[in-house]
C-alpha cells in the first residue's frame, strides 16, 4: 500500500495519542494543593487539639505526612493517586517518602542488609546528595564571603 503525503499524515494524526497537559496540570494542581492543605490540617490539629506550639507544629506535620504517604504506599494506594494526580504527587515531601519505601518494598525478598538496605535509597539517593552537596556549598560560600 502506497501513501502520499496527506494519507500518511492522516493516519499518524489518527495513532497519535492526544495531548492531555491541561488536564495533567489541572489533576497536579488539585492533588498536590490537596496535599499541602492535608499538611495545614495536620499542623492545626497539633497546635489546637495538642497544645504543641507553632514553630513545632510544622515539623510534626511533615513527619505526619511523610508517614502517612508511607503507609499509603506500603498499602499499595499511593501509586493508585499518582496515576491521577501526576507531579502533585511526586513534588511534595510525600512523593519522597514514596520514593524511599517503593525501593524497600519493592527489594525486602532478598533481605533486610542486601536487599532493602542496598536499595532503599536507589530513587532519593541521588536527591539527597545533590542537597547535601549544595548545602556544603553554599554554607562554605557564606563562611568565606562572610
Amino acid at each position: 500500500m502506497k501513501y502520499n503525503k496527506d494519507s500518511y499524515k492522516q493516519v499518524v494524526d489518527e495513532f497519535t495519542p492526544k495531548n492531555k497537559m491541561l488536564k495533567n496540570c489541572f489533576y497536579a494542581f488539585i492533588f498536590g494543593g490537596a496535599i499541602c492543605l492535608l499538611g495545614e490540617v495536620f499542623k492545626n490539629i497539633f497546635i489546637s487539639g495538642l497544645g504543641a506550639a507553632e514553630e513545632d507544629a510544622g515539623p510534626m506535620a511533615s513527619v505526619a505526612l511523610v508517614g502517612l504517604s508511607a503507609l499509603l504506599t506500603g498499602l499499595g494506594w499511593y501509586d493508585k493517586l499518582g496515576k491521577y494526580g501526576g507531579a502533585g504527587t511526586v513534588v511534595p515531601i510525600t512523593g519522597f517518602a514514596n520514593s524511599v519505601v517503593s525501593p524497600a518494598l519493592e527489594f525486602k525478598r532478598e533481605g533486610y542488609i542486601l536487599g532493602t538496605a542496598a536499595n532503599i535509597f536507589k530513587l532519593a539517593g541521588p536527591v539527597l546528595v545533590f542537597g547535601y552537596l549544595a548545602s556544603f556549598i553554599a554554607g562554605l560560600l557564606k563562611l568565606i564571603t562572610g
